[in-house]
């Protein structure tokens, strides 16, 4: 485990299909809202050693899970929408074929009652690595329809989820407070000095920029985590000089859009990567006595 990081990591050198070519079963391109394999591989060998116990309490087809079992780790995953549950396991079982040392598993449920579907491993887990949700649905992936003759674009597979029952279909405040509610709950799955690291970039909504990166941070606080570093991973490629763009098509479109209204909107080349970490125990005193305070019980 090494705790010297950088400030930029090169993690977009290739595509994400690419990245996920052979390694996850193909249909795992369905899923629109997928965290890059590098990403996750590179925090997972940053923070942890092998053996140790990584949590994703979002996994959706497990990409943290298998990054973390191809690198002799542990790993545990809760996730809420069944059909993803199984794509995860599927993977998982993929990985051990391709000679992947590490254990995984994968709950099915509401991770906003993670200590209950994981209570087992309480004060064990050395990394708890996700992504919160951006919203029902994502752009998902697009063809031209113009050699059917009918000009425009057909989208497919940009919705993650139709139950209403899923902490994306709410509001940006209910979602931050679901998301609040589950990173206090993985604080205690934590081990103590465990890591939490969370991607998470800006995103538009009716041309507002919503600075998500910046309520995690108030989120994770209200979770009594600390921030401890803030690492840009890049989603573009480096090259000859120069950034190789891997925008989708709708962020460049929406770029081009603003740049005719005149507004610079530019777009995203690099998800924000927060690494925060549990303290140490420290012992509650009496101002009184300056003794230790008795503890009458534990919060459930």
């Amino acid at each position: 485990m090494s705790t010297t990081t950088t400030s930029v990591w090169a993690t977009g050198q290739q595509p994400s299909r690419s990245q996920r070519q052979g390694r996850y079963l193909p249909e795992s391109m369905r899923h629109p809202g997928k965290m890059l394999p590098a990403i996750a591989a590179q925090v997972i060998d940053t923070y942890t050693r092998p053996g140790e116990l990584v949590i994703d309490p979002m996994c959706g087809i497990g990409t943290t899970l298998v990054e973390a079992v191809h690198l002799g780790r542990d790993a545990a995953g809760v996730e809420y929408e069944q059909d993803w549950a199984k794509l995860a396991v599927a993977n998982l079982s993929h990985a051990r074929r391709r000679g992947a040392t590490g254990t995984g598993t994968v709950f099915a449920g509401d991770a906003r009652g993670i200590t209950g579907l994981l209570h087992s491993l309480a004060g064990q887990a050395a990394l708890v690595l996700t992504s919160p949700p951006y919203g029902s649905a994502t752009h998902g992936h697009v063809r031209s329809t113009r050699d059917s003759g009918e000009p425009g674009i057909h989208k497919r597979n940009q919705r993650y989820s139709r139950d209403r029952g899923n902490l994306a279909h709410q509001r940006l405040p209910v979602l931050l407070d679901g998301f609040a509610q589950i990173l206090a709950g993985c604080t205690e799955l934590l081990r103590p000095g465990g890591v939490v690291a969370v991607t998470v970039r800006p995103y538009r909504q009716q041309g507002e920029l919503i600075d998500l990166p910046g309520h995690v941070q108030k989120v994770a606080a209200r979770a009594g985590l600390v921030l401890a570093d803030r690492i840009v991973c890049l989603l573009c490629g480096l090259g000859h000089g120069k950034l190789l763009n891997r925008a989708s098509f709708f962020q460049m479109h929406e770029a081009r859009k603003g740049w005719t209204r005149g507004l610079p909107i530019h777009a995203t080349a690099h998800e924000d990567l927060l690494i925060f970490t549990k303290p140490l125990a420290v012992p509650a005193t009496d101002h009184m006595s300056n003794q230790p305070a008795s503890v009458a019980g534990e919060r459930g």
